[in-house]
């Protein structure tokens, strides 16, 4: 299991799946174990924390309590789940390995980068350990004495790892970019003289002599003004050298990305060019940050580390080209023929020609072009293929799902003879091809939804600063847009004109409310109801009635899948294929029970699938078969609870409460 303490408190699963944690107070317990990860913290310190000066009654049996109330959560998100709250004469200790706490891993990478071979490793471990942050430390308890110590130390760490990536940048040469990125954290930090010290060499190395004297007069100003004091010899000597323009100031410049050329006979296309700025990529430059996906960014750098295909996978408008961007965007310096995003969306050829129209995206992304005498274009994979063969780069292939068998064919053949070659897609079905692995994109949990509509909409720093009733309509709007970042940004846009209170007054006529989108945006990530649509076309016609049948459920069995969703030309026995289809492409959940697996759909899906069966004219009969159905399991259930299968039937009846209702 893992925890995410560098921003609101989180955890998830092995498999990445978001873990609740009931109560304030067991999230407060749970908090004040991940402090001291692995070790134990005596009940009198953890009931301190807990409660203060306003003990209850019997404050160990109340302990007790939480510490059960936490082991529940943890079991039931993962068997096994309870044994990591252990108890001893000492306290109790939460039993983690260093790697399962976001907070040691930072600090463990900040350690390798200390003894990297060379600049290019060092920035590229810094930027792994500052990518774990998604907010202030312990965000959630910053306020709470018994987090102000690791708080503290936290965010100092954070700021030296800042400092010691500056001067790796600038061991590399990127001053100009450096000087930019440091702009608004020398605000946040004014008096901090080895930020400034970069600063300096950055700007002075981009040219801008005038604007690094400035900025050193306006540290030595707010030291005399502030504190009585004066810079530092080390700083006060830089200061001197610019003065000087002293030689000795300059630095290297940018290092060239090298690579070996490939042998003339297999090369009838040119190399992928390289940018003014040294770089050989088409990422685009993040326009904000990346919100709940605390784990996912190093998460899926460890699986192309791993391996050479990583294919994230989720519903539309989840952030799947996002978070690949993101990922992809630390990776540059370790791939010297670059990372490259190629856009397949406007792919819209069928058949044998698809594969051709995979390969020929991918060359127009890497700027390479025919020459002449390169042959006839008509086996663009192969050509294709030849010209990567020695290439040793990453490819990013956006939005697979309408030409997935294509890109399976080109993928293949381009991993089984291009052995340097990587590549990372976004789909919403898996590619698969041998040795893919699956990163599920999941919607975001409630406290990262709620950061991400409080941020898009400009209510103030983050949720933490939402008055109470505000902050119970935001979570419920979170909930009933299924955490879906494209819908909350949408819904944020909204604020100006309704607030938070008129947006959630008119969510139930959600896609007519969100259907005004962003400027500049593909035409089916607009609406809501585009990024639908979308995913609509792409099924075929008995997966789109299954579909459009499992929107009069609250979540169901298999069984009652069967039963509601067969008819006019679906059998029963084909359900089950079908939804395995549907679940493959991210339209569907599947979740294992003792009891049988049970299939969920997004509340956005449901609301689209209702509008679908009511435009086949099944919406009455569905709805029926739906009754018949759950009246003959209320029955059935009625019968049992007089007998030995009480406590089954009393949690099977709980689970299908809302399909009863």
């Amino acid at each position: 299991m893992r925890f995410g303490v560098l921003g609101p408190l989180t955890v998830r699963t092995t498999d990445g799946a978001a873990v609740t944690v009931p109560g304030a107070k067991v999230r407060a317990l749970l908090a004040q174990l991940l402090v001291h990860p692995g070790r134990p913290v005596s009940a009198e310190r953890l009931i301190d924390g807990l409660w203060g000066v306003a003990l209850p009654d019997h404050p160990a049996n109340a302990l007790q309590g939480k510490v059960s109330q936490l082991r529940r959560a943890l079991e039931k998100a993962e068997p096994g789940g309870r044994d990591l709250v252990a108890s001893g004469p000492a306290g109790y200790a939460l039993r983690v390995a260093p790697d399962d706490v976001d907070a040691t891993r930072f600090t463990a990478l900040v350690e390798r980068s200390r003894g990297a071979d060379g600049p290019r490793e060092r920035v590229r471990l810094l930027t792994d350990a500052l990518d774990l942050w998604r907010g202030d430390a312990f965000a959630d308890f910053a306020g709470e004495a018994f987090a102000r110590g690791a708080v503290d130390r936290l965010d100092e760490a954070r700021l030296t790892a800042r400092e010691e990536q500056a001067e790796a940048r600038l061991d590399l040469g990127e001053h100009g970019p450096l000087a930019a990125d440091l702009a608004g954290l020398v605000v946040r930090h004014p008096a901090r003289e080895r930020l400034r010290a970069a600063q300096l060499r950055a700007l002075y190395r981009s040219g801008r002599q005038t604007e690094a004297l400035a900025a050193y007069e306006d540290l030595r100003r707010r030291l005399a003004d502030d504190l009585g004091l004066v810079p530092g010899p080390d700083l006060a000597a830089l200061h001197g050298a610019i003065l000087r323009q002293d030689p000795a100031l300059d630095g290297p410049p940018p290092a060239p990305a090298g690579a070996s050329p490939a042998p003339a006979d297999r090369d009838p296309l040119p190399r992928p060019p390289t940018g003014a700025s040294g770089a050989r990529t088409n990422l685009p430059a993040p326009v904000s940050g990346l919100v709940g996906r605390d784990d996912a960014v190093p998460g899926v750098r460890r699986l192309l580390g791993a391996t050479r295909l990583v294919t994230l996978t989720g519903p539309g408008g989840v952030g799947k080209t996002r978070l690949a961007v993101a990922a992809a965007r630390g990776l540059v310096p370790d791939f010297p023929d670059g990372v490259w995003l190629v856009e397949l969306a406007g792919i819209d050829e069928g058949g044998d020609r698809a594969a051709d129209a995979v390969a020929e995206a991918v060359t127009r992304a890497l700027g390479l072009h025919e020459e002449p005498g390169a042959g006839p274009p008509r086996d663009a994979v192969a050509r294709l293929t030849d010209a990567l063969r020695a290439r040793r780069l990453l490819l990013v292939l956006d939005n697979c799902e309408h030409v997935v068998d294509a890109v399976a064919a080109v993928a293949a053949g381009l991993l089984r003879d291009a052995a340097d070659l990587t590549v990372l897609a976004t789909s919403q079905e898996p590619i698969d091809v041998s040795g893919e692995r699956v990163f599920p994109v999941p919607p975001l949990e409630l406290g990262g939804a709620m950061e991400l509509f409080v941020r898009r909409a400009g209510l103030g720093p983050g949720a933490a600063a939402l008055g109470a009733d505000d902050t119970e309509a935001v979570a419920e709007l979170c909930v009933r847009l299924d955490g879906l970042p494209l819908a909350l940004e949408l819904a944020a846009a909204r604020v100006r004109t309704l607030g938070v209170h008129g947006l959630l007054a008119r969510i139930d006529d959600r896609f007519a409310l969100l259907g005004r989108g962003f400027r500049g945006a593909p035409a089916r990530q607009r609406t809501l109801r585009a990024v639908i649509d979308w995913s609509w076309s792409l099924l075929s016609e008995p997966e789109r009635t299954v579909l459009r049948r499992l929107a009069v459920h609250d979540g169901c069995g298999l069984a009652a899948a069967e039963a509601v969703g067969a008819g006019g030309g679906v059998r029963a026995p084909d359900v089950l294929d079908l939804l395995a289809r549907l679940v493959d492409r991210s339209l569907v959940v599947a979740s294992d029970r003792p009891g049988g697996p049970r299939y969920c759909v997004l509340e956005s899906v449901r609301a689209y699938g209702a509008e679908r069966l009511r435009d086949a004219g099944e919406f009455e009969e569905v709805r029926e078969r739906h009754s018949v159905h759950y009246a003959a399991l209320a029955e059935r259930g009625g019968a049992a609870l007089r007998g030995p299968e009480q406590r089954r039937w009393l949690e099977r009846l709980d689970e299908e409460s809302g399909n009863l209702r």
